[in-house]
C-alpha cells in the first residue's frame, strides 16, 4: 500500500473523544449518528432528504421497496453493532491485483469498547484472548498506546440468517485503556481469507496509531 497525504478528520477536535487513530487509504467511515437518527429529529429529516432522490429515481415500486428494505437491513446491523459498544465503522475497498484478473476486496473495520475487570493493562490484554475460545495466531505486542494483543478468529454465518455462507476472517487488536477498566477492540473483517497476512498488517498499522490522549494537544 503506497503512502499518501494524511487527512485529519474534524472529529480529532471532538471534546468528548476517548481514542484517536488513523486509517490507511481505502477506508470510508460510516456516519453512525446520521444513519441511525432518532425519529423526529433534524438528523432524521436530513437522512430522509438525502434518500428521497434515490427513491424517486427507482424504476418501479418493487425496486423502491427493495431499496427501502436494504437500507432498513443495514440500519439493523449497524444498530446491533452500536448496542454492543461499537463507536466507529469503516468500509474498506482495495484492489486485489495478484494472481490474474484484478478484483475488489471488501472489508469492515470497527472499534468497540468492552468493559473489563480492573487489572494491570498487560493482564487485561492477555486475558482478552484467553477468556474465550476460537482465537488463533495470538501475538503479544507493545504499542505506543501500551500493551496489546493481536489475534484472529474465523466465523461463519448461521443458517437462515440471510447472509452469504462464506467464512469470515476477523483480525482483532485488543488495547486496554489506561484506566484499566475497559478495552478498545479493533476488528477488521473480510471474506478474503487468502489475504490474511495483508489484512493483519493493515490492522496492526492502524493499532500502532492509536492514542488515548489527544496527540495534537501532546505535540503542542
Amino acid at each position: 500500500m503506497k503512502s499518501g497525504a494524511v487527512v485529519i478528520h474534524e472529529s480529532v477536535k471532538d471534546p468528548y473523544a476517548e481514542l484517536w487513530f488513523a486509517e490507511p487509504a481505502g477506508f470510508t467511515a460510516l456516519p453512525l449518528d446520521a444513519l441511525l437518527p432518532e425519529p423526529g429529529t433534524g438528523v432524521a429529516e436530513s437522512l430522509r432528504a438525502a434518500v428521497a432522490p434515490l427513491l424517486e429515481s427507482a424504476g418501479s415500486e418493487i425496486v423502491r421497496q427493495d431499496f427501502i428494505a436494504q437500507v432498513a437491513s443495514g440500519q439493523q446491523l449497524l444498530a446491533a453493532l452500536r448496542e454492543f459498544g461499537t463507536v466507529h465503522c469503516s468500509v474498506g475497498l482495495h484492489r486485489d491485483d495478484i494472481g490474474g484478473r484484478p478484483r475488489p476486496l471488501l472489508s469492515l473495520f470497527s472499534i468497540t469498547w468492552h468493559a473489563t475487570a480492573a487489572a494491570p493493562r498487560a493482564v487485561i490484554a492477555a486475558r482478552a484472548v484467553t477468556a474465550s475460545l476460537g482465537h488463533s495466531r495470538i501475538e503479544y505486542v507493545d504499542l505506543p498506546s501500551g500493551p496489546a494483543t493481536l489475534s484472529e478468529t474465523t466465523v461463519g454465518a448461521t443458517s437462515g440468517s440471510g447472509l452469504p455462507q462464506l467464512p469470515l476472517l476477523q483480525v482483532h487488536a485488543h488495547l486496554p485503556h489506561p484506566d484499566c477498566k475497559r478495552m478498545a477492540v479493533l476488528t477488521l473483517g473480510t471474506t478474503a481469507l487468502a489475504r490474511r497476512g495483508e489484512y493483519r498488517a493493515i490492522l496492526r498499522q492502524v493499532a500502532e496509531t492509536v492514542r488515548f490522549a489527544d496527540p495534537l494537544a501532546v505535540e503542542a
